[in-house]
């Protein structure tokens, strides 16, 4: 792992660099897209560069790679680089990409900070560097060669047929796919993701990932928020419909649902319940008898996409409970409960173990909750759609 010499000097210059950061990623990006305008176009989300919460993710994972490995200099930080190794896989990042973005940060790295950039210093980044790439790339090759299946693990991209699409909600649809292309459908477990390739109007080639909710013999079913300005699911909306063909990943992410016997917490906002909808699906086709406690927060019941699948899917169960809060509820549908998701009014059972899914401050609030619950850290999962800004949390 990091050298004792090199972890002198981290130690020393992260303050510097993190204070820096700011400044480094949106310079690194400007060198990058202008060296490789084909990365912007058809491989980073250009609505997250726009907005720039995919510079603060970057900044996030870097400096907390660096200060795991200052606070533990002999271990690795595995699950972050697993969350962020299915992010890669999943929209095609290649090893030779990591040669590419190591020249165009160092070199912003140098113009931000000038002279501080002694050659020690430069070799103990460069050490810390290629400890958090190599460490990706082989998490990568494996996940690679088992979503593969047999195949070629560079052939990412597969045609799907949509056999039917559903308005769950009047900005969220699900399309149910089959393989156009004969093959099976490739394995999946219940929380993972797709990406979705599209060809814009300008002739982009976006990717998007998008949960699967659940499927069907030889079909999977993924689901889509249209977004405001969201460019690649406002194309979907409007675009794709029954009997077209549509380019998708193999199922990947590391929020899967684990084996086991032990009670479940599924907490949930907004569109977060699509991965939530997949465990529960999967739950009930398997005859669980688990205790369960479903946790979900909407606006208001209109907004609400899968209300009655998580209906139907609790009743199934015989050992599940539901809990759904409405921020606006509407006066002629009855209100589970109003406001904001509180598991202080939930039974959480002892020796839980919980999957989040949805915004940041939802996140942040019931992981809060959970931890005052007295659940381990350790048995708190969770999805954040979009760049992970909470690394280290």
């Amino acid at each position: 792992m990091l050298s004792a010499k090199s972890a002198e000097v981290i130690e020393a210059t992260l303050p510097a660099v993190g204070a820096a950061i700011g400044d480094i990623t949106p310079l690194f990006y400007d060198r990058l897209f202008a060296a490789h305008p084909e990365l912007l176009r058809d491989l980073f989300n250009r609505g997250n560069q726009a907005n720039g919460t995919q510079r603060e993710a970057l900044a996030g994972s870097i400096a907390h790679f660096a200060t795991a490995l200052i606070a533990h200099p002999d271990q690795r930080p595995d699950a972050m680089l697993a969350r962020i190794a299915h992010k890669h896989v999943s929209v095609g990042i290649d090893n030779a990409q990591y040669k590419i973005v190591h020249e165009h940060l160092f070199a912003a790295i140098v113009d931000v900070l000038g002279e501080a950039v002694t050659p020690e210093v430069a070799a103990a980044w460069d050490e810390v560097y290629w400890l958090m790439a190599n460490g990706l790339i082989a998490v990568e090759d494996r996940l690679r060669a088992e979503v593969a299946a047999g195949g070629d693990p560079a052939d990412l991209w597969r045609p799907y047929t949509v056999v039917t699409r559903y308005q769950e909600t009047e900005t969220v649809t699900s399309y149910l796919v089959r393989p156009a292309d004969g093959r099976p459908v490739p394995a999946s477990r219940p929380g993972q993701y797709v990406s979705v390739r599209t060809e814009l109007p300008d002739g982009a080639r976006q990717i998007r990932q998008y949960s699967l909710s659940g499927g069907a013999d030889g079909a999977l079913r993924f689901t889509v928020k249209r977004e405001a300005g969201g460019e690649v699911s406002g194309h979907l909306h409007d675009h794709l419909r029954t009997g077209d063909t549509v380019e998708l990943s193999p199922p990947l992410g590391d929020l899967v649902l684990a084996d086991g016997d032990g009670p479940l917490l599924l907490a949930s906002a907004g569109i977060g319940n699509t991965p939530m909808t997949a465990m529960l699906d999967h739950l009930a086709a398997t005859g669980s008898t688990r205790r369960i406690v479903s946790v979900h927060g909407d606006r208001d019941q209109l907004g609400h996409a899968f209300r009655a699948d998580l209906e139907q899917l609790t009743a199934k169960l015989p050992n599940a409970t539901a809990h759904v809060f409405y921020e606006q509820p509407l006066g002629e549908w009855p209100a589970e409960r109003t406001g904001l998701v509180d598991l202080a009014t939930v039974d959480v059972p002892a020796g839980t173990t919980a999957y989040l899914c949805g915004p940041l401050p939802f996140l942040r609030a019931v992981r809060g909750q959970l931890l005052a619950a007295g659940v381990p850290a350790a048995d708190i999962h969770y999805e954040v759609f979009g760049p992970d800004l909470w690394l280290g949390a």
